[in-house]
């Protein structure tokens, strides 16, 4: 502990999984993330789908690590409470951040997204491929709600499986998912002495642009 800005400051390593060159990647960037996604998957990385969501209301930026539940063509979904603190800031801005870090391929995604609701037949979908305990996890948690004890809310999962035993567990109108449409991709690859390759997409009149962006 005490040396802890001296093994900071020392802490460091090279990049030197792979390269991106801007002639090798593809016009979509949802197959390039499609790709490293599932590079990540068959490594087995340790939660491969997650990603930072970053929202902001009223000049106040916030982030928290969520779970890619699905890709489209277009769109990345994810699932929660809709009563929950993130849902309530992209309810007042429906825009937000996304990133995506694999440190064991020195691999990185940003974007920039806009962000809606789910259609209730996919949210209804996904959460019927949920496991049980986790369904009744979602009817039990009252979401980023402050909670006096974790007996109370042990007390609750109690209740709801002796309400929900031998019979089907439905979803809540409180819990759902969200779709994430990037307007803006950035795929960072590490490369030895800090010169990193970024590739960026940028939409335009439903065209994808890219660019070299210096490291």
């Amino acid at each position: 502990m005490e040396n802890i800005r001296e093994d900071m400051r020392d802490l460091r390593r090279d990049f030197n999984y792979g390269t991106l060159d801007a002639k090798d990647v593809p016009s979509n960037p949802f197959e390039l993330l499609k790709t490293w996604l599932d590079d990540a998957i068959q490594l087995k990385i340790k939660d491969a789908n997650a990603f930072v969501l970053s929202t902001s209301i009223n000049n106040q930026p916030d982030s928290r690590v969520v779970l890619i539940r699905d890709i489209t063509d277009n769109a990345i979904h994810f699932y929660t409470n809709y009563g929950s603190k993130k849902a309530s800031e992209l309810a007042s801005n429906p825009k937000g951040a996304v990133n995506i870090f694999w440190p064991d391929m020195d691999r990185q995604i940003r974007m920039k997204v806009e962000v809606k609701k789910l259609d209730e037949k996919l949210s209804d979908d996904y959460f019927k491929t949920r496991p049980r305990a986790s369904q009744i996890g979602a009817w039990a948690s009252i979401q980023s709600k402050e909670l006096e004890s974790r007996q109370k809310l042990e007390d609750k999962l109690l209740e709801l499986e002796k309400q929900f035993e031998g019979l089907e567990v439905p979803r809540p109108d409180f819990w759902g998912g969200f779709e994430l449409v990037p307007t803006y991709f950035e795929f960072w690859q590490g490369r030895p002495s800090r010169l990193h390759d970024r590739i960026i997409y940028e939409g335009e009149a439903g065209v994808w642009l890219t660019k070299r962006l210096y490291p």
